[in-house]
């Protein structure tokens, strides 16, 4: 994450949701983010959270893929792999620099996890904040009006919406 505002975002709309009983998903477009990512969420959140990537061993990534379908992780950090993680308590998700390439798969099942995130929030009518400092144009012709969304401006959250919109912070 970059310094340009949005992790303050980011902080400010999960603590929301978790004060709401919900649990939040947070992607991030590479393994190396993982441990800042975590150390800052940790320093910030007296809560249960699981990180998800390639790089976890396979018990760690299975504790917290259980963690996360039971209810027993709040937040959700991973790569785009992370997406298909099941939540008993959804409430949030945040694709960090939605812009990056890495969230396109290249190989096997070919997929864009910005483009599925968007689904899934639809599908689990949950606010979903596509962040980035550079945004691609993508981010703000995809959502439908029906799509749910938060809007952040100047590194002001706004209360998540049932319209779409841009978050550029």
């Amino acid at each position: 994450m970059t310094g340009s505002g949005k992790t303050e975002v980011y902080l400010q709309l999960i603590r929301a949701t978790l004060e709401a009983g919900k649990q939040a998903l947070v992607l991030i477009p590479e393994i190396n983010l993982g441990p800042q990512t975590l150390a800052r969420f940790e320093r910030r959140f007296n809560a249960r959270i699981a990180l998800l990537h390639s790089a976890v061993n396979d018990r760690e990534r299975l504790d917290a893929w259980l963690a996360a379908r039971d209810g027993e992780a709040d937040i959700i950090i991973g790569t785009r792999s992370a997406l298909f993680t099941p939540m008993q308590r959804p409430g949030l998700i945040i694709i960090d620099e939605e812009h990056d390439a890495s969230y396109k798969q290249q190989e096997g099942l070919r997929y864009h996890a910005r483009d599925l995130a968007l689904v899934r929030a639809r599908q689990e009518n949950v606010p979903i904040l596509l962040g980035s400092a550079t945004p691609h144009w993508k981010a703000c012709t995809m959502p439908r009006a029906d799509a749910t969304s938060c809007c952040a401006w100047n590194g002001a959250p706004a209360a998540p919406s049932r319209r779409a919109s841009c978050a550029w912070t």
